[in-house]
């Protein structure tokens, strides 16, 4: 791993939802919280807190070379708005499978 670069992946408690347009599209009171150099806070959340049966698989990948490959599903507004780690490194295994969404937001006070 790069000099000054760390990754932590946490089990949290928070109440972690997504809502687009009025939809519940996750819900989870067991993220995964992901702590990397540079980046915001992110929350991976386990397949069967996340309504999957609205998600389309996107041709989109990208490579992360702390995390490796990720695979995106989309809405039919919302190009991409999801993706996980099928094969992750060793260093952030955890995260395998679970879900991650650009406009998560925690929930207070429930």
């Amino acid at each position: 791993m790069a000099t000054g670069h760390t990754i932590t992946v946490d089990q949290g408690t928070e109440h972690v939802r997504v809502v687009r347009d009025g939809q519940v599209l996750a819900e989870s009171h067991r993220p995964l919280v992901l702590r990397e150099t540079g980046c915001p806070v992110r929350y991976y959340l386990p397949p069967d807190d996340v309504r999957t049966e609205l998600l389309a698989p996107s041709d989109t990948s990208t490579h992360c070379p702390f995390k490796g490959d990720a695979s995106y599903w989309s809405l039919p507004d919302a190009p991409d708005l999801v993706w996980a780690y099928t094969e992750p490194k060793a260093e952030v295994a955890g995260i395998k499978g679970h879900f991650c969404f650009y406009d998560a937001e925690v929930v207070t006070g429930g």
